[in-house]
């Protein structure tokens, strides 16, 4: 199947989880206070949807009447009317007597409040109703980690174990790292594995402590390089030092045309030499680039053509290759990856052990996720806004379960925490406003509360707006 339609059934699926469990959140408390729910919805249902309990066929399977519509087009209640919406951005549960972005009628607030109305509930029930979404979001991503540790446990490379250490760019060799180093620690602590916590680390490190040519090395930093900078640099600030050693040959490409066999190490691209697979890649990117502003045949060819220098296994002679690339500027060898030359850390995990490492890595996800947002308001940080489409293709190319659940419980902490935030029309922004009423003893009044819905929903279609265009302009290859 092709990937694009594996990420996007697993999105998909992972989006409809996280959606009803959060509603689910919030109509559970209102179920416990005796707050009505008229409808119960997952994804929205503009104009149509795609199931209801309201709808006649439903009814009819059931044994039931038609639904009774009243002359403005609404249903008599009959209960909670459930449905499935068919555009995906998100869901909603509508609780009778609360102003939210499906229902905002000032007129019949003025109304005196009915006991199973949400505004004649008590502020602290309100409260509960209003943070229940983002409540269960938090605790199903703490279950998922603990169920994925006890069942599949932990895989991952320790950098202390990687035999070359870290490929660095310039602006990491400046501050004083070099090709080769092994990163042991900072002084916050030992060094796990390669990922985003250990250049967030970095980031923020003082000092950090390598294995240099059997020796420790200390790399005095600043203590505030850019996060972003540093995944965004080409190359990045550090990877995994791999060998430029060929793994495969795809038959009939360049380098089977030039005699290249498995087990053969790249040692230059024309007059650029090669020491891992980072520089190969960079190099071939380069070159790509090139190609991109070639306007004639001759000079696409005159960039694709060029020599390869290579060490053969079999005999350890150095050998010089002419080749010509590919339009895509590839040569046709399958890469060996960090797994070729260190061996993996596993930890297993029991029903005991499990609980703290998966409370631990949610909060570590979290906690990062938050000290990232920072770069969202910086020029280049609101270009790495993702939509959509950039979520959907954190999913894996190939359905693989423990992943899907792990990127499942990272969507739902994300959910989470953007729900809470102090902006109308979103959780947080109801939470807000019943903070200030427990505060002041005043709540605030109905006409405000719609106009700061109206802007808060302006906000978050912004922010959409803007996130899923930059998909669109990554996608046509006009921003990176």
């Amino acid at each position: 199947m092709d990937p694009i339609i594996i990420r996007t059934l697993q999105f998909i699926l992972a989006i409809t989880i996280l959606v009803a469990l959060h509603e689910g959140g919030h109509f559970f408390f209102s179920k416990l206070f005796g707050v009505r729910v008229n409808k119960f919805y997952v994804f929205f249902d503009y104009k149509f949807s795609l199931f209801s309990t309201y709808s006649n066929w439903w009814r009819k399977l059931r044994g039931k009447a038609p639904a009774k519509k009243k002359d403005d087009g609404s249903y008599e209640y009959e209960g909670t009317e459930y449905g499935l919406g068919w555009i995906p951005l998100g869901g909603y549960c509508q609780i009778e007597g609360m102003i939210d972005e499906t229902q905002h009628d000032v007129e019949k607030l003025k109304e005196p409040a009915k006991p199973w109305e949400f505004r004649g509930k008590p502020c602290w029930q309100r409260l509960l109703i209003m943070i229940g979404g983002v409540l269960v979001n938090f605790v199903l991503a703490l279950i998922i980690y603990c169920a994925v540790f006890l069942a599949w446990g932990n895989d991952y490379y320790a950098v202390k174990d990687m035999p070359y250490g870290m490929k660095f760019n310039e602006q990491a060799k400046e501050l004083g790292f070099r090709d080769g180093d092994i990163l042991l620690r900072s002084e916050q602590g030992d060094f796990k594995a390669f990922d985003a916590n250990l250049l967030r680390t970095i980031a923020a490190a003082k000092e950090v402590t390598v294995q240099r040519q059997g020796k420790e090395v200390t790399v005095p930093l600043p203590g505030d390089i850019s996060l972003l900078t540093m995944l965004k640099s080409d190359p990045m600030f550090c990877r995994p030092f791999v060998p430029a050693e060929i793994d495969t040959v795809l038959p009939g490409t360049a380098a089977a045309k030039a005699g290249m066999k498995r087990g053969d190490m790249i040692l230059a691209i024309g007059n650029t030499p090669v020491d891992s697979w980072n520089a190969f890649t960079y190099e071939t990117g380069r070159m790509a680039d090139i190609l991109s502003d070639c306007t004639t045949r001759q000079d696409s060819l005159k960039v694709l053509t060029t020599t390869i220098v290579y060490k053969e296994e079999a005999t350890g002679k150095v050998d010089t290759a002419s080749v010509i690339f590919d339009n895509e500027v590839h040569l046709g060898v399958g890469m060996t990856t960090i797994a070729r030359y260190a061996t993996p850390t596993h930890e297993e995990y029991n029903l005991l052990t499990c609980i703290p490492a998966g409370i631990g890595y949610a909060l570590d996800m979290l906690g990062g996720y938050v000290s990232d947002l920072k770069y969202v308001f910086t020029a280049e940080g609101a270009k790495q806004l993702g939509g959509f489409g950039a979520i959907g293709s954190m999913f894996p190319p190939i359905w693989d379960w423990q992943m899907f659940w792990m990127m499942t419980a990272f969507l739902s902490i994300i959910l989470a925490f953007m729900n809470i935030l102090p902006i109308p029309a979103l959780d947080g922004g109801h939470v807000m406003f019943l903070l200030y009423e427990m505060i002041s003893r005043r709540k605030p009044g109905d006409k405000f509360m719609v106009r700061a819905e109206f802007i808060g929903m302006g906000i978050l279609f912004a922010l959409m707006f803007v996130a899923n265009l930059n998909d669109i302009l990554r996608f046509f290859g006009v921003m990176n």
